[in-house]
């Protein structure tokens, strides 16, 4: 199974830090697009010898921040000859990702999506990381109580489920698809992009949970970096206290995993 993946990234280097480590090791090809002036997502890129496109598609045509003209420009450096993944520069997937993705038989007709867990702040993080709650256990649960989860998106009085555009995967071989809506700013492209498929080909994928990493506060909403980065650095959080209680019911470990 090949799949190649293309992630945005502008000023979002911060984020992208703790999350590249975990998307290298899960696709054959991966192409971080950013912009000439953010230098350090670029060094990021090279430090882990990952291949970077810089481009000005972002702002082009006075766009305020063209995210799904600077995914086709992505799109455009790799093959698209089989399955493809847009992928946010602040989502973290689990280890076994690729594993799963290449046990699932999945339908290369359809847009898949996954869910993913809410990580407000750096100290979240960096606990999680620390001591992990195990997602797959015994090769049969799916745990995903660290973080609350985050809302999905689906016409209630439409056509329903929409996969949202922190992950997107779907193979460009078979439908042809190797271009992404241009919006102007880094809403809405997503779900004109989900609306190519008939509600029948859009599926969720129950098997993994992404975790989304944030600072947002009540000063800094959902959608404050929409047009370009606004919100404060990820490190600068708050510490948490010592001991958080755990979320949720802990599943066994899978005893030849020990």
């Amino acid at each position: 199974m090949k799949i190649e993946a293309v992630t945005t990234c502008v000023d979002y280097a911060d984020f992208l830090a703790w999350s590249l480590p975990f998307t290298v090791r899960q696709f054959d090809r991966l192409v971080i697009v950013t912009t000439p002036e953010d230098r350090r997502t670029r060094d990021l890129c090279e430090h882990h010898h990952v291949e970077c496109l810089v481009t000005d598609a972002f702002h082009r045509d006075e766009k305020a921040f063209d995210k799904g003209a600077a995914i086709t420009e992505g799109l455009k450096r790799l093959a698209c000859d089989a399955w493809v993944c847009d992928l946010d520069s602040d989502i973290v997937l689990p280890p076994r990702t690729r594993h799963l993705l290449e046990r699932l038989d999945l339908d290369p007709l359809c847009l898949h999506g996954i869910d993913r867990m809410m990580c407000h702040g750096f100290a979240e993080f960096a606990r999680y990381l620390s001591e992990p709650e195990v997602q797959h256990s015994c090769d049969i649960y799916v745990q995903a109580n660290a973080f609350p989860l985050g809302a999905r998106i689906a016409k209630l009085r439409g056509d329903g489920y929409l996969p949202l555009g922190f992950f997107q995967l779907w193979h460009a071989g078979e439908t042809g698809i190797r271009d992404y809506p241009s919006h102007g700013a880094a809403d809405r492209s997503d779900l004109l992009f989900a609306q190519r498929w008939a509600r029948r080909r859009r599926q969720l994928l129950p098997e993994i949970v992404a975790v989304h990493i944030d600072n947002v506060t009540e000063d800094e909403p959902m959608g404050a970096n929409w047009r370009g980065r606004r919100t404060r650095s990820f490190l600068d959080a708050p510490v948490l206290p010592a001991d958080p209680p755990r979320r949720g019911y802990r599943f066994p470990l899978n005893p030849h995993s020990r």
